[in-house]
């Protein structure tokens, strides 16, 4: 049973940091093709932030995030964590970790592309 759990949410000001991590059990580290965060914001659906490969290649559409959030994986640790500086409100989201151990194309920045989802952890950017 492959379990995604992740943590590091809660409320801060505009401006602050935060570091999210996701801790993945359950299944081989390196069968995971990709591992990816996701967030909703309230009355929105989920949107693709950012993923990480197996060989470090990262997928970042959001140009509102770019610049602003890393992800880094730690294989010895099977964790995937994101980086979130110079937050900003409109980054208020239930932000969701995610693995998938195949996608291609578009489906890599997909909902329907990761097989595998975390519960959420909240992200509150105060004004």
């Amino acid at each position: 049973q492959v379990s995604l759990v992740e943590s590091g949410g809660g409320l801060v000001m505009t401006g602050d940091s935060l570091r999210l991590s996701c801790a993945i059990s359950g299944r081989t580290w390196s069968a995971f093709y990709k591992l990816a965060w996701f967030r909703q914001a309230p009355g929105k659906e989920r949107e693709f932030v950012v993923a990480v490969g197996y060989t470090d290649d990262v997928l970042m559409d959001l140009d509102s995030v770019r610049g602003r959030f890393t992800i880094y994986r730690d294989d010895a640790k099977s964790t995937v964590s994101l980086q979130m500086n110079n937050l900003k409100p409109e980054d208020t989201a239930l932000y969701y970790c995610a693995a998938t151990t195949y996608c291609s194309g578009s489906d890599c920045r997909s909902v329907r592309g990761y097989e595998y989802w975390g519960q959420g952890t909240q992200v509150t950017v105060s004004s």
